[in-house]
């Protein structure tokens, strides 16, 4: 109960509220869809889900199904938005211990067995004190890796959505003209950007990183049907959307300025103070 209140405190009532919306939404696509869709297994059941909510969200923009594409990438954005919120709390933790992490790493270098141990062992400690989850950062793509492979695997199974077509696009079929890759790539550059510019610690991996998921996005959208890029290219978008609001570099780089101005004008103080004394004691 106590870890609940946890995770609620942290999260906020309204990115719940948002997902609990957008599960109904999805549940509502499926069973408004009043055609058969099959599946084999636990896991063609769960295509079969996804495949039945497209078509039924379709259903309500005149089975327009890139529309429906469109409409479902934002409801599972949704869904896991408490997950993305819990992602950068802990992000925002963890770049606050990294002078305490430092510290540990020169109290113990890693030299020997022992030495990893302890360190292993301390900044467990460090992140648990901290109510820090080194893991959280994989939650949302341990869910986004599932839904993009069923996306895929109900494209290639259903023969509605693979024949089906939105503005220059056969769903079905790689994009003629590059514009939906292009576009993902774009989005995963801004929305990896901007994450990267709100850590103030940066080291070489985390300054190239950013250029060069876009092109991992770009030349594997190359290969995919549009259907899968389109999902892309919204999810981003939605990403980068998200991930300015929750994770505003700017803001938090000016909150870090005036933090940091606030300890020298306290240090200065300080040191006034010290002079003034001495000069009386004189």
């Amino acid at each position: 109960m106590a870890r609940l209140s946890k995770w609620y405190k942290t999260i906020g009532l309204l990115p719940i509220l948002m997902a609990v919306l957008a599960i109904v939404g999805i549940i509502a696509a499926d069973m408004s869809y009043s055609g058969h869709v099959g599946g084999t297994g636990l896991w063609g059941g769960f295509v079969a889900i996804f495949i039945r909510s497209i078509l039924g969200v379709s259903s309500w923009f005149s089975s327009s199904y890139g529309l429906g594409i469109i409409v479902f990438t934002i409801l599972v954005r949704f869904v896991i938005l408490p997950l993305m919120v819990y992602q950068i709390d802990s992000m925002k933790k963890m770049q606050g211990v990294q002078d305490e992490i430092k510290a540990l790493q020169e109290q113990y270098p890693g030299r020997d067995a022992e030495s990893r141990q302890l360190l292993a062992a301390a900044q467990q400690q460090l992140y648990k004190d901290r109510g820090i989850s080194p893991f959280a950062s994989m939650l949302p793509l341990l869910v986004q890796m599932p839904v993009l492979i069923a996306l895929y695997q109900g494209i290639h199974n259903s023969p509605i959505l693979r024949s089906g077509s939105f503005l220059w696009l056969n769903l079905g079929h790689q994009d003629p003209y590059y514009i939906l890759p292009i576009l993902a790539a774009l989005f995963t550059f801004a929305s990896s950007w901007l994450s990267t510019q709100a850590n103030p610690q940066q080291n070489t991996m985390t300054k190239v990183m950013p250029f060069i998921f876009p092109f991992i996005i770009l030349f594997t959208a190359l290969a995919v049907p549009s259907a899968v890029s389109l999902y892309w290219v919204i999810s981003n978008l939605f990403q980068t959307v998200q991930t300015f609001f929750l994770q505003n570099p700017f803001k938090m780089r000016k909150e870090r300025e005036e933090a940091a101005a606030l300890v020298k004008n306290k240090e200065r103080m300080i040191r006034k103070a010290t002079r003034s004394k001495k000069k009386k004691h004189r």
